[in-house]
């Protein structure tokens, strides 16, 4: 099975590190755990003497200025620390990249982009079976696919073409929060549980129709203000989430099914939220088998803004005391067939996987089963032990 290898030229953004970009890496040794680094051009800086955790740092009033002001001792440099990153499981006797998020909340938008909406009626109307697939997207996309693209959620328009397909028996709960005034924002993974570039991600053995889902993630702070963004991974089990909107957390939340990364990059004067309404994120498979996939997401044709899905998310029904990280959605849903016609794509084990976008680098990953990925033990107590060790806390 061919190996993930990350390198500061597959990873890093189009312009070096010439922005704010601050993660965690894993030091090694008895003395060693879990630390908020900058990552810059000269290297990796630790930022344990401003934060010894990076939701702490996020919840600053000016993460970036804190960051770069805070710059700590050189802890190596990025193409090293990168190439361990991509042997971070069997390796724990080196320093490598861990994801950028700790006792943040990890959530997700669903069903932002119309493209991606259509692809969940589908799931629905198939009862996840990929075999239905192809027939009912020709059937639906005919009846009802263009004249979605251009609705605004919540408005009249909405509330009109909702009566018009009930009449039709083809309204869906996925149209529901696609269209409709309310947001899908679910749970995504549990804090300290995402994994980060070069790791392996998770799919349910059990499941055989599955996709990656290339998304831009906001950083949020405990007042609700995006502080930066990053990359990642919605991975989903199309199979589980077909059967029953019930089994989401079934399809969504498994062992290393939430990756992102590789770095969180802080707004500053050369980067804010209106770089992020604008990127174009990219996103490759590539199989064992030969099999090579390819695929974009312009966050340009997101059905709901990004300010509106983090005011959603983080406001006044519901606060968020170490910040967040928020999956916005994705519009690509891969209908290439793979295996057989007619049955689209699924993940083979061993699949790479890679997202990226120009300002914010690459995040690559590698597919296998849930049970062969090593378990996650270290949660938030350890994490607390770990810096109280450390004399950190």
């Amino acid at each position: 099975m061919t190996k993930i290898s990350l390198n500061v030229a597959n990873t890093l953004p189009k312009d070096g590190l010439s922005g704010c970009f601050v993660g965690r890496i894993r030091l090694p040794g008895p003395d060693g755990g879990p630390t908020p680094v900058l990552v810059a051009d000269d290297g990796v800086f630790d930022l344990s003497g401003v934060s010894p955790t990076l939701a702490g740092l996020l919840a600053m009033d000016d993460p970036a200025a804190a960051a770069q002001n805070g710059k700590g001792t050189h802890l190596g440099d990025v193409d090293t620390i990168l190439a361990n990153s991509a042997h971070q499981d069997s390796d724990a006797g080196r320093p490598c990249f861990l994801a950028p998020a700790d006792l943040q909340a990890l959530k997700a938008c669903g069903v932002t982009f119309v493209r991606s909406m259509l692809e969940r009626v589908i799931e629905e109307q198939a009862k996840g079976d990929p075999d239905q697939a192809t027939e009912i997207r020709k059937a639906i996309t005919a009846e009802i696919g263009q004249s979605l693209a251009d609705v605004v959620p919540g408005s009249d328009e909405a509330a009109r073409i909702k009566a018009v397909l009930t009449e039709r028996g083809l309204w869906s709960q996925y149209l529901e929060v696609g269209i409709g005034p309310d947001a899908e924002v679910f749970t995504k993974s549990q804090p300290m549980a995402a994994v980060g570039t070069g790791a392996e991600i998770g799919i349910h053995p059990k499941s055989t129709w599955n996709n990656p889902e290339p998304e831009v993630v906001l950083a949020i702070a405990p007042s609700g203000t995006i502080v930066g963004a990053c990359l990642g991974n919605d991975v989903n089990l199309r199979d589980f989430e077909g059967r029953s909107a019930l089994l989401l957390g079934k399809a969504k939340d498994n062992r290393g099914s939430c990756a992102v990364g590789p770095f969180i990059r802080l707004f500053d004067d050369g980067f804010n939220l209106d770089h992020v309404r604008a990127m174009e994120v990219s996103l490759s498979v590539t199989g064992a088998d030969g099999f090579e996939l390819q695929g974009q997401s312009s966050i340009a044709e997101i059905s709901r803004d990004l300010g509106d899905l983090a005011a959603y998310a983080c406001g006044a029904h519901n606060q968020f005391p170490d910040g967040l990280l928020l999956f916005t959605g994705t519009m690509f849903a891969p209908t290439e067939d793979r295996d057989a016609p007619g049955q689209g794509f699924t993940h083979h084990l061993g699949d790479i996987v890679t997202i990226a976008n120009p300002l914010l680098g690459s995040l690559t990953n590698q597919i296998n089963h849930t049970d062969k990925i090593p378990p996650w033990t270290f949660g938030i107590g350890a994490l607390m032990k770990n810096l109280a060790g450390r004399g950190l806390l």
